[in-house]
């Protein structure tokens, strides 16, 4: 996947999580769930992110093209 096409279904799934986090405070609200578990959902996602960038970053064989010349 083009890491252009990944921002963008990362953008837009930073919004639905926003909206869905939004929604699932309003729920915790009422029903006094500890905010700690309303948290991971975000840090989850954003751990996902790290991870598919990182992988992103290592399988390019475009960036290894460069590592091969000398300086």
């Amino acid at each position: 996947m083009p890491l252009d096409r990944f921002v963008l279904v990362l953008i837009i799934v930073l919004a639905g999580a926003g909206l869905t986090v939004w929604l699932a405070s309003l729920v915790a609200a009422s029903l006094e769930v500890p905010a700690v578990s309303v948290a991971l959902v975000p840090l989850a996602l954003l751990a996902y992110v790290l991870w598919r960038v990182i992988a992103e970053r290592l399988a390019n064989r475009e960036d290894d093209h460069y590592d091969r010349i000398e300086k």
